[in-house]
């Protein structure tokens, strides 16, 4: 008792935010996105953070932080020369926040000082790692990272973060040179374009953004290679660096999200070639190599890479739709991207397969799928689809612009994608809000905060009498 009175207010604090991290690691994981995003918001508003030496107004100054820490790469302003040094340096910090995760990334920084985990820690890093650890009781044995796993998991965060932006910036850093780019710009640039790459964000520096480069193989190509690596998700990089010859012990969260993956790839590449092969503001004008090379960049940017090489307000209406699915899909899990996850739409299509074979348990590569991996499936894709269908609503109604662009806009920002056809730019504040929160709700996670909101977990201890409903 004497000693509990004698602890100092900042052990109390620690001890209550460890205390509430334990208790629910959804709502801890809501709450430290939220502070963060209150602390951006400040820091964008201070003069040194403009380049003009203005305050910023504070509908842009939330929506950027929101951007920022959500890795979207929506903008109301021209994020390339509205902030100053230190607000570009701000944005950097912010994007690396984002795009690691801020559970994961205090899990390094607690291990960097205590060179340990303890197992609170390790069941925090695991909470963020895979969704399925917001559900109490056992979690399934095909989760694709595991306790024991999570130091060897933080530590790849931390090396493969550091060595794929590196790499990366060094191979832009002589192409920009030849650009005749001055060497300290083109430094600065390389690395802006690496991180922004990696974290799957889609600022650019410069207020010319990718012309100068877009139609260089070289230069786009190291882009798509830094945003695949960020969307894959670090569980899959992990998996893959311990067993990179032996793919059939790779976990099943590896294999679908890999194969998924470049499926979707591949055929957003085909759809985007055939349905803009004869439009003039997008391929019609270019030849068969820059044609094929633009409609992979493109479908490799849909699900969250967010640079664009062509005004996307100029493309057909087919492939604004095309995009809206590969947005709304996304990358994979514990990844850079946002969305719904790769591995919940293959869950989804494993399952209608099971079905329509009539098995009654689903599977693949040998192995079996549980059932409450389906209803969490299944619950991600209907609150993905509530919130972007009550965005739309009210955004219709504050700005009466046509529904695909708006649509396209709000689909972007549940997916942290940052592809938009201009109409984010001319919202008005209340519709600057609305998007700002579609954007904390698609980078939090729709699985996330169901948890959260939830007030507690209650063990049902009898079951009803059962009845089928006519469905279909």
């Amino acid at each position: 008792m004497l000693s509990t009175m004698r602890r100092s207010p900042a052990k109390a604090l620690r001890g209550a935010i460890d205390d509430f991290a334990a208790a629910s690691p959804p709502r801890f994981a809501i709450s430290v996105f939220a502070l963060l995003v209150l602390l951006f918001t400040a820091l964008f508003s201070l003069p040194i953070s403009s380049a003009n030496g203005a305050v910023t107004p504070l509908a842009d100054s939330l929506f950027s932080a929101v951007s920022v820490i959500c890795v979207t790469g929506l903008s109301t302003v021209d994020m390339a020369t509205h902030w100053s040094g230190f607000g570009h340096v701000l944005i950097l910090i912010g994007v690396e926040i984002g795009g690691i995760g801020v559970l994961t990334l205090a899990s390094i920084l607690g291990l960097i000082i205590s060179r340990r985990l303890g197992l609170r820690s390790r069941l925090r890093a695991a909470s963020d790692s895979n969704p399925l650890r917001t559900k109490k009781g056992p979690v399934a044995e095909g989760q694709a990272v595991r306790l024991g796993e999570i130091g060897g998991l933080l530590a790849t965060v931390a090396i493969s973060t550091l060595v794929i932006e590196t790499a990366v910036a060094v191979l832009l850093f002589p192409r920009l040179l030849i650009q005749g780019v001055p060497l300290a710009d083109s430094l600065w640039q390389s690395f802006y374009f690496a991180t922004m790459a990696f974290t799957n964000t889609g600022f650019v520096p410069t207020a010319s953004g990718l012309t100068p480069y877009s139609h260089d193989v070289w230069f786009l190509g190291l882009i798509m290679v830094g945003v695949v690596l960020g969307s894959i998700g670090f569980p899959v990089i992990y998996a893959v660096i311990r067993n990179p010859r032996r793919p059939r012990r790779w976990p099943l969260h590896v294999k679908l999200t890999l194969v998924t993956s470049a499926i979707l790839l591949i055929t957003g590449a085909i759809a985007f070639f055939v349905l803009e092969f004869s439009n003039p503001h997008s391929l019609g004008e270019l030849d068969p190599a820059q044609r094929t090379l633009q409609s992979v960049f493109y479908s490799t940017m849909t699900r969250s890479g967010g640079f664009s090489t062509v005004d996307v307000s100029q493309l057909n209406g087919s492939t604004l739709l095309v995009t809206d699915m590969l947005m709304f899909i996304g990358g994979g899990s514990a990844s850079t991207a946002g969305g719904i996850k790769v591995t919940t739409l293959a869950v989804l299509f494993l399952a209608a397969f099971a079905e329509a074979r009539g098995n009654e348990e689903m599977g693949a590569f040998d192995r079996r799928i549980p059932g409450d991996v389906l209803r969490i499936g299944v619950s991600v894709v209907l609150w993905g689809a509530t919130i972007v269908a009550m965005s739309s609503i009210v955004i219709l109604q504050l700005t009466g612009a046509p529904l695909d662009f708006v649509l396209f806009d709000v689909i972007s920002a549940f997916g942290t994608s940052g592809l938009s056809t201009g109409l984010t730019a001319e919202l008005p504040d209340a519709g600057v809000y609305v998007l700002a929160s579609t954007m904390f709700f698609g980078r939090v996670g729709t699985v996330t905060l169901a948890a959260a909101l939830a007030a507690s977990s209650r063990r049902q201890l009898f079951r009803r009498a059962e009845e089928r409903p006519i469905v279909g």
